[in-house]
């Protein structure tokens, strides 16, 4: 197997300041913030010198299972910066274990995922730095308020140029709650900020697992807002089986279509 994930421990369970748990081995990582893993001793300010201008994701012959039953098998497929894609299929089909595999928070079973910048292959250490997602098994930091959770955020994964936390804050629309703690926050709000950690971040590849959960109508129209104006030249996978969450999508995988 030449899984790109395989050696480092990856995990997108966020429960400040504990540390990650271990997926295949004991490799000292931790986790700083929400969807995003940085080596012990490490330097967050400057990770982001650079950032990919074309990123691909290459599955070749990707698979995976749990004890017997296969997930997904035989799965060749591209995805390319500047395009979007859904990943379909019913409840209980896989589409967040595929979600979770190309974002290397599991490794796979057989075949390869790749990623790729301007043509070179990415080290597996070094793929955190380009990744943003928002899922519901993502936890925030809910003694934090949003501010203090952005700002934090921010020191280690830096927010798109020219963009301000008080500007985010009010695009999602919760500035006026903007110093109260996480924890007293609807389902609503906080899937908000889910949203803009993740669209927000200055990263080429933004991953959308089932995206808008716990929004009313106003939050589909913002979730949309936000796709057409920040994620127009990222590479954007949604996992879903709510058309009105990948209806812009250009390109769409039924998780069905790679079971043995």
């Amino acid at each position: 197997m030449n899984c790109l994930f395989q050696n480092p421990v990856h995990s997108f369970s966020m429960l400040f300041p504990l540390f990650v748990h271990t997926f295949s081995s004991p490799f000292p990582f931790f986790v700083h913030s929400f969807s995003t893993l940085f080596p012990a001793g490490s330097k967050p300010l400057n990770f982001f010198c650079l950032l990919c201008h074309h990123m691909q994701i290459v599955l070749q012959n990707a698979g995976k299972r749990f004890n017997r039953d296969w997930i997904f098998r035989r799965l060749n497929y591209t995805f390319s910066a500047g395009q979007s894609y859904a990943v379909t299929g019913p409840n209980g089909s896989g589409k967040s274990t595929l979600l979770q595999a190309i974002g290397g928070a599991i490794n796979i079973a057989e075949g390869s995922v790749q990623f790729m910048a301007n043509g070179t292959a990415v080290a597996a250490d070094e793929m955190y730095k380009h990744i943003g997602i928002a899922a519901p098994y993502l936890e925030l930091v809910e003694e934090m308020t949003a501010k203090e959770f952005l700002v934090f955020h921010q020191t280690f994964k830096p927010f798109i140029k020219g963009i301000t936390i008080n500007h985010i804050l009010q695009t999602v629309d919760l500035e006026r709650a903007a110093d109260k703690q996480i924890r007293y926050y609807s389902s609503g709000m906080k899937q908000r900020v889910k949203l803009a950690q993740a669209i927000f971040s200055d990263v080429p590849v933004i991953l959308l697992d089932e995206p808008c959960t716990n929004l009313d109508a106003p939050g589909y129209q913002l979730y949309h807002s936000l796709i057409n104006a920040y994620c127009g030249n990222k590479l954007v996978i949604v996992s879903s089986n709510d058309i009105n969450e990948y209806s812009f999508c250009t390109s769409r995988i039924n998780i069905l279509d790679f079971k043995l």
